[in-house]
């Protein structure tokens, strides 16, 4: 390490974030532009070097953390982007998206704060674009050998790069009619700015991957062709069946899923609309769901200029330190504050909440609403109905009134996660794919299906995760892939199908 004294001397800061006046009027990202740099050299002397660095199991990618928190703290900023792309395909996403779980394993954190990881992660993966180091990486040689991979989401690019690299012609199938998946149209563009994935979709062009917009494999295309046209195919669909709410009132107009709500904000600011089709603006609107979709659509719905915004957590309200069941070097349930959550609590977004826009031990009961009526078959929300949750997740109120709570609602997000692919795709029947007991794709130890040649990488198999988990899974994929067309590989697998987080 090159100051071995800094995790004593320096604490630990984070990047400023532009005032919230400021940024509730745009979409770009929250931090102050440049604001890393000035602190970052700092923050990686922190890294302790430690003789066992935790952070690499927190890290399903196996992250070189010490290696490359060494390297920026002497201004190596060439090989610090070396030794960050030998395990991380794309860095500047999971700089800007990770929860971090390699900081919750950082051995500084058993008794100080932790180093700021993903900070310095993103700093270098920017640096790296600026100074010219990620440059594309076409293989020297083809196999002869191609693959398809469907689903253009974190899973799919990074198997998608990685089979590319490794010298097969690759194309990705999506749906959509821009690459990206989640990244593109999930994720709002205050928490991670477009630019920064189509860059690396130019790199990944440059390097040879080819891309399809706009087909639906399953439908558009039939999978069982498509599979008879490539050596190979990697299925990255994602998690994207929604979970339902399904109490009474919810037929009611103005009750929308957060998916099918943040897809058409984002796809305001690609241009496709003036003013999105569902909009939080003048509205009173209850986000119901605790988890980063439910701020993400808390950050959207301010900047859209909603008349409230209350967010429900069913959960109760966590305490600032890890509880006794939740060890280091796990990831704990601690009381976080996103930014948007930091903006909602700043503008009293929410007269309603406990803490910044939240609503914490929340069980939604019914919803009411107006007549129907102007060729509505069914009313318009106008008011939620929920109930205290006690420490089993029940509810407390005795279910005849008593005990409940009214809110306000002009419009409602659902964001209560995901179970799995989506069943309708025709893609199952097509393949003859069978699902598991928790309704993802059914795999064996090498991503397979069971099918000859059909490997599945991401939620689509895992259920739904983190970014860095689908990272993970589209390398790991990617070299059982390589393996099953060349007979060897020498890709990396960070992760096998069965792995999970770290728990207690």
């Amino acid at each position: 390490m090159a100051d071995p004294k800094g995790f004593l001397t320096t604490p630990r800061r984070l990047p400023p974030r532009r005032p919230v006046e400021e940024r509730v009027h745009d979409w770009d990202e929250v931090y102050v532009p440049g604001g890393l740099l000035p602190i970052i050299t700092a923050q990686a002397d922190r890294c302790m070097d430690c003789g066992i660095p935790f952070c690499h199991d927190g890290c399903p990618l196996g992250n070189l953390i010490p290696d490359w928190n060494d390297l920026v703290s002497r201004d190596d900023w060439r090989r610090a982007s070396e030794r960050l792309h030998a395990t991380n395909n794309f860095p500047e996403f999971t700089g800007r998206l990770c929860p971090a779980p390699c900081e919750s394993a950082c051995v500084l954190a058993i008794n100080q704060p932790a180093v700021t990881i993903k900070n310095v992660e993103v700093a270098i993966a920017d640096r790296a674009w600026e100074s010219g180091y990620a440059v594309p990486k076409p293989p020297e040689r083809l196999s002869g050998r191609t693959v398809a991979v469907i689903g253009s989401g974190p899973a799919g690019l990074a198997a998608a790069q990685q089979l590319t690299r490794a010298g097969h012609t690759v194309a990705v199938y999506e749906r959509d009619d821009r690459v990206g998946g989640l990244l593109r149209y999930g994720i709002p563009s205050f928490k991670m700015e477009k630019h920064h994935l189509d860059r690396r979709l130019w790199q990944m062009r440059a390097e040879g991957t080819k891309f399809r917009t706009g087909v639906g494999v399953g439908t558009d295309v039939d999978a069982a062709e498509l599979r008879a046209r490539y050596d190979a195919l990697v299925i990255a669909v994602g998690a994207r069946a929604w979970r339902e709410l399904p109490v009474p009132g919810r037929e009611l107009a103005g009750i929308h899923q957060a998916m099918e709500y943040l897809p058409l904000a984002n796809r305001v600011q690609e241009g496709d609309y003036d003013r999105p089709p569902i909009t939080a603006e003048g509205k009173h609107v209850v986000i119901v769901g605790g988890g980063d979709t439910g701020a993400d659509c808390l950050g959207t719905v301010l900047r859209q200029g909603a008349a409230s915004v209350t967010q429900l957590d069913i959960h109760p309200l966590p305490g600032d330190e890890r509880a006794e069941d939740e060890p280091w070097p796990t990831y704990p349930k601690i009381y976080r504050m996103s930014a948007a959550h930091e903006e909602a609590r700043e503008l009293a977004a929410s007269p309603e909440a406990d803490a910044d826009a939240r609503l914490f031990s929340a069980t939604t009961v019914r919803f009411e609403g107006d007549a129907p009526g102007q060729g509505r078959p069914h009313g318009r929300v106008r008011a939620l109905r929920l109930v205290g949750t006690g420490p089993e997740g029940r509810a407390e109120a005795p279910g005849d009134g008593r005990g409940e709570r009214v809110l306000r609602a002009d419009l409602v997000l659902l964001a209560l996660g995901f179970h799995g692919p989506e069943r309708d795709r025709g893609l199952f029947g097509q393949l003859g794919l069978e699902l598991d007991a928790r309704g993802n794709i059914a795999r064996d130890a090498s991503f397979g299906t069971g099918r000859e040649g059909i490997f599945v990488a991401g939620d689509a198999g895992r259920g739904q995760s983190l970014i860095v988990w689908a990272i993970a899974e589209g390398r790991s994929a990617a070299a059982a892939v390589d393996r099953y067309l060349a007979g060897d590989t020498a890709l990396p697998a960070p992760v096998g199908p069965a792995d999970r987080p770290m728990t207690a």
